[in-house]
């Protein structure tokens, strides 16, 4: 063997020096090898040590620092001897950058003493491409795998940009350089992009996408040759993972460099139309993601796979249909100019034989018209879809078609201006869900009572907002509208009645007489006011039980039933009553039960306040002196004062306590003095109502005398109409 010379000032390394003394001797190698620049013939003296260096005995040693030293030392050798490396070997080779890709492990922690050290090592490797002699070996691509598998492992969220950006350095030539990139060495770099890694390994993720930009003209026939196995040729190597997320990677390629997939794209055509249905459905994900995504022009680019695409919609396979009109929603709100072809699909799909089909149909409608109302609003076909589910044979397909539109008319309502096809629109939506009231299932009945309290005439407006959205809402709804809405409140009367008298049996002594009544009652509100009756009367029966036990809740429920009550009251009330009843879940089928029987029995829209200020309203429309009314309503003066009396009529029979004050008696009497033939019948036939519940000699002794006159007069020299009504009023209050 030949003899080793050493650099100046450096002592002999061997294997019979103790740990310190070699790190010592090694530190000294090190320094004066980095000093080196390439060689030009100027340092063959070293080949020997070079080889020295390479030593089982030290690339094996028990001391990381010495193992660390030797690394550096032999990256400087192969920098300073580059291209020609001194070492020959294939198996010494190897055996070096393995070493080599081990030692890298060390960059893992920027923190640790050595980082320094190591990040030189990883520097030096990059400068002169020191991998690319693995070419030369039969296993270089094994060699490859180990040193991008390892990068990917290591880098994190310490690395500084200059870290990250030399880790590229020495991974990009071995691709750009190469003749061949192994379906092995595909596997390590993208297997990066999809889950769980993508999540997991964010930074990894980050270089594996920077990769292959980098590298993508290289990587573009070995991704191809990949794809063209699995997508035309069905072939799949089950030792590597990126086989089992062929579309996973297609969409992260796309999303980080579409050059790729070219021509990968268009033979996924095939999978569209795919004998098994795992396939298609698969393909039909990637897609609908794909082109649906903002700023998307895959359908553009690709028309015959987008008709393809569409066609899916006529799937055979239902999971297949969904998955196409789920992703309804994106496309309407992302591509406009693709919202004709999407429509033509829905209008299809909204009559499709599965309930599921149709359900999504009307909520990807629905979640569009949130994301971007104007995109629905613009399209009266998508309106019409919802339109037409509201008659579904399934509740919760007219359950989401009923909201869906409620929240529409809504916004139309608190907005300022709107399109005109929404306002369009608005015409017949406050019809079609008051309409729901004649279906027959008590649970479309109990939809659109909290539909008119939350969407029609929210509850959550102050009183003048509200009471225009009352007095809108009855100016514009058509016959059957009209009559739902009278029907509506006289259930919700009849229910408010039913539970006020089994809320008044829990003052009442236990007696066998009373516990009779209140098993009577429980079973009349459970199968007459509650879907669900078997389960609806063991909830009240606890929900009793409940009220026994707590006084508070108990005096809860008398203010809401109060007959008196405001609506701020009655909110807060039902608020802290449901508030102890648990938790506001689906699975808590006590507190539900309990809140339907509270939305039902809650007085949230009239009230003394509000019904003043509508009663104000009417009076100004009747009298001529406030012409605002009819103008927001969008009707004549005179249609506005009809409809407002005819509302008045309809509210004194519902909640006539609320009108028995002194200000809205005073009010409706000064109307009856008017030298209107219109307006007293239907101020003697609310004041009739206001009778039947309390006699008004009782209720207002001031204005009672004046009334009489009135009605005196009208009974004389009134018409038949006046008349009628005045003989009326006059028995119910006197007798």
């Amino acid at each position: 063997m030949a003899e080793i010379v050493y650099p100046q000032g450096c002592r002999p390394i061997t294997d019979d020096l103790g740990p310190d003394e070699l790190v010592r001797r090694l530190k000294a190698l090190a320094h004066t090898l980095q000093g080196l620049g390439q060689d030009e013939g100027m340092y063959q003296q070293y080949i020997p040590l070079a080889i020295h260096l390479a030593d089982e005995f030290f690339l094996t040693h028990p001391s990381r620092d010495v193992q660390l030293l030797i690394a550096c030392c032999i990256a400087d050798v192969l920098r300073v001897y580059a291209p020609e490396a001194p070492y020959k070997d294939q198996e010494q080779v190897k055996t070096i950058f393995l070493f080599l890709i081990n030692q890298l492990q060390g960059l893992r922690d920027p923190k640790d003493p050595a980082f320094k050290r190591y990040f030189y090592l990883l520097e030096n490797l990059a400068y002169v491409k020191s991998f690319n002699m693995c070419f030369e070996l039969e296993d270089c691509q094994e060699i490859f795998c180990a040193l991008f598998s390892l990068m990917f492992k290591i880098v994190n969220t310490e690395h500084s940009t200059k870290v990250k950006s030399f880790m590229l350095d020495v991974l990009c030539p071995l691709i750009t350089e190469s003749d061949v990139v192994s379906n092995e060495l595909l596997n390590e770099i993208l297997m990066n992009l999809v889950e769980p890694n993508k999540r997991e390994h964010k930074h990894a993720y980050s270089l594996a996408k920077d990769l292959i930009v980098k590298t993508s003209e290289t990587l573009e026939p070995f991704i191809q040759t990949f794809f063209n196995h699995v997508l035309i040729l069905g072939k799949e190597d089950k030792n590597l993972l990126m086989f089992s997320k062929v579309f996973e990677l297609i969409y992260e390629l796309y999303q980080c460099c579409p050059s790729l997939l070219l021509s990968v794209l268009p033979q996924l055509e095939c999978k569209l139309k795919s004998a098994q249905f795992q396939e298609r459905l698969s393909a039909v994900a990637l897609l609908a993601r794909m082109f649906s995504e903002p700023g998307s022009e895959l359908a553009k680019q690709y028309p015959a796979l987008w008709r393809a695409f569409l066609g899916r919609f006529n799937d055979i396979a239902v999971p297949v249909r969904i998955k196409c009109v789920q992703y309804c929603m994106h496309f309407l709100v992302h591509h406009p100019d693709l919202r004709k072809d999407i429509t033509d699909t829905l209008k299809m799909r909204q009559h499709d034989a599965h309930e599921q089909v149709r359900y999504e149909v009307v909520m990807a409608i629905i979640a569009t018209a949130q994301k971007d109302f104007q995109a629905v609003a613009e399209s009266e076909d998508l309106l019409h879809f919802v339109r037409e589910r509201t008659l579904d044979k399934k509740f919760k397909i007219r359950k989401e078609a009923m909201s869906g539109l409620a929240m529409i008319y809504k916004k139309f309502l608190t907005e300022s201006s709107v399109p005109p096809a929404t306002e369009k629109a608005v015409q017949w939506i406050k019809d079609k869900i008051l309409h729901g009231y004649y279906m027959t299932a008590l649970e479309d009945r109990l939809l659109v009572e909290r539909l008119l309290n939350t969407s029609l005439v929210p509850y959550t407006l102050p009183p003048p907002v509200r009471m225009k959205k009352l007095y809108y809402l009855m100016s514009n709804v058509d016959d059957n509208a009209t009559k739902a809405f009278i029907e509506l409140q006289k259930h919700q009367l009849a229910v408010r009645r039913t539970v006020a008298e089994w809320v008044d049996l829990h003052r009442k002594p236990p007696t066998p007489t009373i516990q009779k009544e209140m098993i009577a009652k429980v079973l009349h509100i459970s199968t007459k006011f509650l879907p669900e009756s078997v389960k609806a009367q063991e909830f009240l029966n606890k929900f009793s039980q409940h009220m026994k036990k707590a006084p508070e809740l108990l005096q809860g429920m008398e203010t809401i039933l109060n007959p008196n009550v405001s609506c701020e009251v009655c909110v807060k009330t039902t608020s802290s009553v449901l508030k102890k009843l648990g938790q506001p879940v689906m699975t808590n089928l006590y507190y539900n039960t309990v809140k339907m029987l509270l939305e039902r029995v809650s007085s949230v829209m009239i009230d003394h306040d509000s019904l003043l200020i509508l009663v104000e309203y009417v009076e100004g429309a009747v009298k001529g002196t406030d012409t605002s009314i009819a103008e927001e309503c969008g009707i004549e003066l005179k249609k506005a004062a009809e409809r407002g009396l005819k509302l008045l009529v309809m509210l004194s029979f519902v909640f006539p306590a609320h009108f028995l004050h002194e200000d809205i008696l005073g009010r409706l009497t000064s109307m009856l003095e008017m030298d209107d033939e219109t307006v007293a019948p239907h101020i003697l036939a609310a004041l009739t109502f206001l009778g039947k519940y309390r006699p008004l000699i009782e209720a207002c002794p001031s204005l009672f005398p004046k009334l009489i006159d009135l009605c005196k007069a009208y009974a004389e020299v009134g018409t038949p109409k006046q008349a009628k009504n005045a003989v009326r009023y006059v028995l119910l209050n006197i007798g």
